[in-house]
């Protein structure tokens, strides 16, 4: 009795053994179809943004200008920076749109 439920065991084991070895090898050759799947959705996904942005409609100028005063002493190896006057920060900015009717959306 003892040998026969040995057996059932060793036998249900490598059923089991069997069984997850075909589900790797499945998934295995299916692999290159998923990654093809998943990049042409990507690549949708890519080209539906694109058309919502056009380079030429926006122009954008920007000039920071950053000025300080300051004076700095040195006495016995210590130095001592002071601000002789507040840092000013100038900033200019424009922006220029051409007309939306000269616009190209390739449909």
């Amino acid at each position: 009795m003892f040998k026969f439920l040995r057996k059932m065991k060793g036998q249900s084991t490598l059923e089991y053994a069997v069984l997850v070895i075909i589900v790797i090898g499945a998934l295995l050759s299916i692999q290159v179809y998923i990654k093809r799947g998943l990049q042409g959705r990507l690549r949708s996904a890519a080209d539906d943004i694109g058309d919502q942005y056009s380079q030429g409609n926006t122009n954008v100028s920007k000039t920071v200008k950053v000025t300080s005063n300051t004076t700095e002493t040195m006495s016995q190896g210590t130095s001592l920076t002071r601000f002789r006057a507040p840092e000013m920060t100038t900033t200019n900015r424009s922006q220029n749109m051409i007309n939306l009717t000269q616009e190209y959306w390739g449909k």
